[in-house]
């Protein structure tokens, strides 16, 4: 399952968000979105986990939850419509 995770703090690493999803299950792939100039993030990220019910789990338990003083954004990420063959959060 593919999850978007928003409001991100520009502090927050992969490690961190690997950290808070792990709890509900495995974590297959973190990706933080980063600035393609500045390498800084751009304050969201994708998390994949291997199964989709953990995924969900982890989408109820911590959307709203805060990670380094920022409260998340938790949700099921979509595939892309807009042609650009990334994910999309809906």
């Amino acid at each position: 399952m593919n999850i978007y995770v928003g409001n991100l703090s520009h502090g927050t690493v992969e490690d961190d968000l690997r950290g808070a999803f792990e709890s509900y299950g495995e974590v297959l792939n973190v990706n933080i979105i980063r600035n393609g100039y500045t390498g800084g993030s751009r304050g969201f990220g994708f998390v994949e986990m291997s199964e989709k019910e953990d995924g969900e789990k982890a989408v109820a338990g911590l959307h709203g939850t805060e990670l380094d003083g920022w409260a998340l954004n938790v949700k099921e990420a979509h595939p892309r419509t807009d042609g650009s063959g990334g994910p999309l959060s809906r």
